[in-house]
């Protein structure tokens, strides 16, 4: 069952994760990256505990519905876009995550505006998936640059891991949006 608007604690937990968003960017451009990186994980951590409390206890919200995954999606894609300005991931890379989450968002907004039936709103596998990989990424670049290592083969592994999950991610989102479009049309 969800709850009204309320801020609650997971709610509240959700809002730290949104605030670590700055400090996390600060100490990944002053080159403190194992800093950063244990800033990630207690962002990871804190996602975890705010949907462990939310469903166990029954405090879901819909401002938990939006906030959360805005809390995960400003924290990644900003870690993405400072790691890239840093140069330690690839900028096509950083700019193809970054035009997925933009393309996923407008193609949500849009199938909400226009399509005349319910619409799906929850997450596919392969978006599920393209996450995962996501963080791994930033995890892993996060933690090697803070033990002061260069990059290497797994880096290359996991920046192609997370290019072939975010095609086909998009992909999957685009092929979804059309089909909900065009039962739409017939349904008018």
């Amino acid at each position: 069952m969800m709850n009204g608007l309320g801020l609650n604690l997971p709610n509240l937990i959700s809002l730290g994760r949104l605030l670590l968003v700055p400090l996390a960017i600060s100490l990944i451009l002053g080159g403190n990256y194992w800093a950063a990186f244990w800033v990630f994980v207690v962002a990871g951590v804190s996602d975890a505990l705010d949907g462990f409390i939310a469903k166990r206890f029954d405090r879901r919200t819909r401002l938990g519905a939006l906030l959360d995954p805005l809390a995960d999606k400003v924290l990644l894609v900003s870690v993405y876009v400072t790691l890239g300005v840093a140069g330690q991931i690839w900028a096509w890379l950083v700019v193809l995550v970054v035009f997925r989450d933009v393309m996923i968002i407008g193609g949500f907004l849009l199938i909400q505006a226009v399509a005349a039936l319910p619409k799906p709103t929850h997450p596919l596998f392969i978006s599920k998936v393209n996450t995962g990989v996501q963080v791994a990424m930033v995890g892993y670049v996060l933690a090697r640059r803070g033990l002061g290592a260069d990059a290497g083969p797994v880096d290359e592994v996991l920046g192609i891991a997370v290019a072939v999950t975010t095609v086909v991610s998009g992909l999957t989102y685009l092929l979804r949006w059309a089909r909900i479009l065009a039962h739409s049309e017939q349904a008018l």
